[in-house]
């Protein structure tokens, strides 16, 4: 079942039977301080200079800085899918990982008080993998994240058990 926070569709394909259950990325929060610093230093720029073409110049190339910190937001995805949860960014060039749901020991959350206010927080992914723990910060609705895992897992547990019975009744009929 989709979720209506489908902001963005993952580049990595689903597998056969996969279903995406979820897709997060991290808060618009992240924008608000390229933004205001940018916003900061066209009005010094404007206020100070004399020469408005120069200063026009420097705030258009110093608005590469909020536009390349809108497009890492934008690629910076985290989907959760019946089978795994997939990390993806780039757009220039592109990362992937993948942790499957059975390799998945503990899932946590926390929010600080701005988290509760504004909506986002950070998820801790502890796996059995050789890098352990992948933390996720600023996320946006951080206990959907952690809530969706979870019950994937437990979906997924179930499906393991039921095709592992089957497997069991073929073998002794």
């Amino acid at each position: 079942m989709a979720n209506s926070y489908h902001l963005y569709n993952m580049r990595t394909q689903l597998k056969k039977d996969e279903k995406l259950l979820i897709i997060i990325r991290q808060h618009w929060i992240k924008l608000v301080l390229p933004v205001f610093a940018w916003l900061l230093l066209t009005a010094i720029l404007l206020l100070l200079m004399t020469n408005y073409t120069i200063a026009f110049i420097i705030i258009l190339i110093t608005a590469i800085y909020p536009m390349v910190e809108y497009i890492n937001w934008k690629y910076n995805l985290w989907g959760v899918t019946n089978m795994r949860v997939v990390d993806e960014s780039g757009f220039f060039t592109r990362y992937s990982k993948e942790s499957p749901l059975d390799k998945i020991n503990n899932v946590e959350y926390d929010q600080p008080l701005m988290g509760r206010i504004f909506g986002y927080g950070n998820v801790d992914i502890q796996t059995a993998a050789e890098m352990g723990e992948t933390k996720y910060t600023l996320i946006h609705h951080p206990k959907l994240l952690k809530d969706t895992i979870t019950h994937a897992q437990e979906e997924y547990k179930k499906i393991q058990i039921t095709s592992q019975a089957t497997q069991l009744a073929q073998a002794i009929a």
